[in-house]
C-alpha cells in the first residue's frame, strides 16, 4: 500500500504542482486588468504569447500594430501597452515625461547586466550621468579626437577587407569586422585605450563581445520567462550561463578601468582629457564613495553598449540594404567619389584617403546621410523601447493607462506603418529624406531611432559621424555583394537589432 502511495505521489505530484502553478499564474495575469473595458487598450493576449513568435517577434508586432496601433499584453502584475501612435510616443517621452520612468519591472530585468548605468536609472543618477556625458559630447576636443579615431579605424577596416580578399577568403562576415571596429572605436574615444580588436590578436576582446551579445539576448529572454528569478536563485539553465557571461564582462571592464587609471596617473601632469572616462574619473576622485569602481563599471558598460551596437548593427543592415539595392549602392558610391574627388585618382592610398574625410566632407554627403537614416527607419538599433507609468494617465489616442503599466513604442513596427510613412513604408527609399537633394529631418517622435524628449540619445551625431566615415572608406574602395543573394537576413531577438548569423559578403575592388 505504501509503495502504491509513493508511486502515486512521484507520478502525479509534479504535474499537479505544475498545474497549480499555472492556474495561479493565470489568475494573476487575468485578474484586475479591466480586460473588457473599452477605455483601456484592447487585449491581444499575455506577454507569454510572445514565446510563440520570439524568433520573429518584431515582425509579429508589426502585423499586430497594423490592425491595432495601440494594444495590450497582460503580465503578472501589470499590463504592457504597445503603441505605434506618434502622439502617444511624444506623450510618454516628452509631454508627460515626469509621469513615466524606467520602472522597477524593467530595472529588475536589466540591472544584472547594465547595473546603474544611464539606460537603467532614473532621477538624480540619470541626471548626473547625463550632465557629465552631455558636456563631453559637446566639446570640440572630443569631436576632433573621435574623427581621428574613426578615420584611422576606417582605414584599418579597408585594409582588413583587402587582406581577406587577397588571402583567397573572398566571402567574409562584415558584421563581425564591424563589431570589432566599433568596439575599438568606442573604447579608444570613450576610455582612451587601444584594444586592437581588428588585428585578431585580442582574444579577450573577442570573448567579451560574444559574452556581451549573448547576455543581451539572455536578459531579453527574461521578459517571457516566468521562472527566471527562480533559475537565477538556483543558478541553473540560462541564468547560470548569464552569470558566467556577466562575470567575464565584469572582469573585462574592470581591466579597462585599471588600465585607464594607470594611464591617467602617467599623464596627470599633462592634463590630457580627450576621452569620456577621464571626466568620470575626475568625478570619482571628488566623490569616491558614490562613484566607486562598480558605478564606473556600469557607466562604462552602458557607453560600450551604445557605442558598439549603434554603429555596428546599423552599418550591417546598411550594407545589407545596399547589396539588396545595387542601384542605390552605386548612387551612394558616386556621391562619395564626387565629393572626395577619389574618381580623379584611380589608385588612392587608403591612409591618405581617410585623412581627407573632414567635417566639411561629411556635411556634403546628403544622399549617404539619407541612406543611413532610411536604414535606421527600417532597422532601428533598439526595436522596442518604453517607459513605466508612475501615475494613472490617459494617452492622446484616448486609452487609459494604470499606474504601474508599461507603455512601449515599437520603433521597428513604426518604420513599417503606412499611416506614418505612406504606402511604400516597407520600401528602402533614401529619397524620402531629400528635398531638392538636401537632407530633411523628420519629427523625432516619428523617426524614433535615437529616442526623443529629455532622454534623446546624446551620441546621435557621434554615431552618424562614425557610420559615415566608415561607409565612405569602404564604398570608395569596394563594391559589395551578398555571398548568397537568395538569403533574407533575420535578427536575433534581443535589446538591439543584431543580425542573425552574420553578414557574409564579397568585396570587389573598385580600382
Amino acid at each position: 500500500m505504501d509503495t502504491l502511495f509513493t508511486i502515486f505521489l512521484l507520478t502525479l505530484l509534479p504535474p499537479l504542482i505544475l498545474l497549480l502553478f499555472f492556474t495561479f499564474l493565470a489568475i494573476k495575469i487575468f485578474t484586475g486588468k479591466s480586460i473588457n473595458n473599452p477605455d483601456y487598450p484592447p487585449v491581444k493576449g499575455s506577454v507569454f504569447n510572445q514565446l510563440f513568435y520570439l524568433n520573429y517577434l518584431y515582425d509579429y508586432q508589426t502585423q499586430a500594430a497594423k490592425k491595432q496601433p495601440t494594444y495590450r499584453l497582460l503580465a503578472i502584475e501589470q499590463s504592457e501597452i504597445y503603441t505605434t501612435d506618434t502622439r502617444n510616443v511624444e506623450h510618454i517621452l516628452k509631454t508627460k515625461f515626469g509621469n513615466y520612468s524606467k520602472g522597477k519591472y524593467n530595472q529588475d530585468i536589466i540591472q544584472d547586466l547594465l547595473g546603474q548605468g544611464i539606460f537603467v536609472v532614473d532621477g538624480d543618477k540619470w541626471r548626473h550621468q547625463r550632465k557629465l556625458a552631455s558636456f563631453e559630447f559637446s566639446t570640440r576636443v572630443l569631436r576632433d579626437f573621435s574623427c581621428s579615431v574613426f578615420r584611422r579605424n576606417g582605414g584599418k577596416l579597408v585594409k582588413a577587407i583587402s587582406e581577406l580578399a587577397v588571402s583567397g577568403q573572398a566571402a567574409f562576415d562584415m558584421q563581425d569586422i564591424l563589431m570589432k571596429c566599433s568596439l575599438d572605436s568606442i573604447v579608444k574615444v570613450g576610455f582612451g585605450i587601444d584594444l586592437n580588436c581588428m588585428d585578431g590578436s585580442n582574444e579577450e576582446s573577442n570573448r567579451f563581445m560574444k559574452a556581451f551579445d549573448d547576455s543581451n539576448e539572455m536578459i531579453y529572454w527574461r521578459y517571457v520567462d516566468p521562472f527566471w528569478k527562480l533559475k537565477r536563485a538556483l543558478n541553473i539553465g540560462s541564468e547560470a550561463a548569464l552569470r558566467k557571461n556577466i562575470k567575464l564582462i565584469d572582469d573585462f571592464v574592470q581591466n579597462v578601468i585599471k588600465t585607464k587609471k594607470n594611464l591617467s596617473a602617467l599623464k596627470r601632469d599633462l592634463n590630457v582629457k580627450e576621452d569620456i572616462l577621464s571626466r568620470f574619473l575626475v568625478e570619482s576622485e571628488k566623490n569616491p564613495e558614490t562613484m566607486n569602481d562598480k558605478y564606473l563599471r556600469d557607466i562604462i558598460l552602458s557607453f560600450m553598449f551604445a557605442g558598439k551596437d549603434t554603429t555596428a548593427n546599423t552599418l550591417s543592415w546598411f550594407f545589407y540594404m545596399l547589396c539588396k539595392n545595387p542601384l542605390i549602392q552605386e548612387k551612394v558610391a558616386q556621391e562619395v567619389m564626387d565629393i572626395t574627388c577619389s574618381n580623379e585618382n584611380l589608385n588612392p592610398n587608403v591612409d591618405d584617403f581617410v585623412t581627407t574625410i573632414t567635417d566639411a566632407t561629411l556635411e556634403q554627403m546628403h544622399y549617404l546621410h539619407a541612406a543611413i537614416t532610411e536604414t535606421l527607419r527600417l532597422y532601428p538599433v533598439v526595436p522596442v523601447d518604453g517607459r513605466c507609468a508612475e501615475v494613472d494617465d490617459i494617452l492622446p489616442d484616448g486609452h487609459k493607462v494604470k499606474k504601474g503599466n508599461g507603455v512601449y513604442y515599437m520603433a521597428y513596427a513604426m518604420g513599417r506603418m503606412p499611416d506614418i510613412w505612406g504606402e511604400d513604408a516597407e520600401t528602402f527609399r533614401p529619397e524620402r529624406w531629400l528635398n531638392n537633394g538636401v537632407f530633411q529631418p523628420e519629427s523625432p517622435f516619428k523617426f524614433i531611432a535615437f529616442h526623443a524628449g529629455p532622454r534623446t540619445c546624446l551620441g546621435k551625431d557621434f554615431a552618424y559621424r562614425e557610420m559615415k566615415i566608415v561607409s565612405i572608406a569602404i564604398l570608395c574602395f569596394f563594391r559589395l555583394k551578398l555571398a548568397d543573394e537568395t538569403k533574407i537576413a533575420s535578427y536575433r531577438t534581443m535589446f538591439t537589432l543584431h543580425m542573425k548569423d552574420g553578414l557574409h559578403l564579397y568585396a570587389v575592388p573598385r580600382t
